[in-house]
């Protein structure tokens, strides 16, 4: 397989030097061609495909990285996350996804994913996102998952102390 020369369109370059970037997600490769001279870099990843998105209606569609992005950013309006925070917790989204090995996953299964990853980030962004993605149709709902968060809280406060005192 060849590299085709952005400048002479020529099929013949060499690599003069490979390096990974930053997270190690990809490649960075300084080339050569051949032909007329010209040096250029090239980045390479890893096409991961991802899996289809089976709906509550049984309907499918392709993974919509722009739709999960607007959720997870219309569940964090006006919070204090930062876009590096976002960011990383998308990446790690896809990446389950990619790892998951399924070509289809319920959105049921995507939804409890972004739950997850919202309560790490901010816990009213968490709240707001289950009511909406489970449908809370009065306020106790919203009063029970409040209470859940409490509770998990206070026994991820518990195993601190415990960890603290041998």
């Amino acid at each position: 397989m060849y590299m085709y020369c952005p400048f002479c369109n020529k099929e013949e370059t060499k690599v003069t030097d490979s390096r990974l970037v930053t997270d190690g997600s990809q490649i960075r490769r300084r080339r050569e061609c051949l032909s007329c001279g010209e040096r250029f870099t090239t980045l390479e990843t890893a096409a991961l495909a991802l899996p289809h998105i089976i709906k509550r209606d049984g309907s499918r569609s392709r993974f919509d990285e722009q739709k999960l992005r607007a959720g997870i950013l219309r569940a964090l309006e006006r919070r204090p996350v930062n876009t590096e925070q976002v960011e990383a917790a998308i990446s790690r989204l896809i990446h389950k996804l990619q790892v998951n090995g399924e070509r289809e996953i319920s959105s049921q299964l995507l939804g409890e994913w972004v739950m997850e990853e919202l309560r790490g980030l901010d816990e009213v962004a968490y709240v707001r996102f289950a009511s909406v993605y489970r449908s809370f149709q009065d306020v106790s709902e919203f009063h029970e998952v409040i209470r859940r968060l409490r509770t998990a809280n206070k026994e991820a406060e518990n195993e601190i102390i415990e960890g603290q005192n041998p």
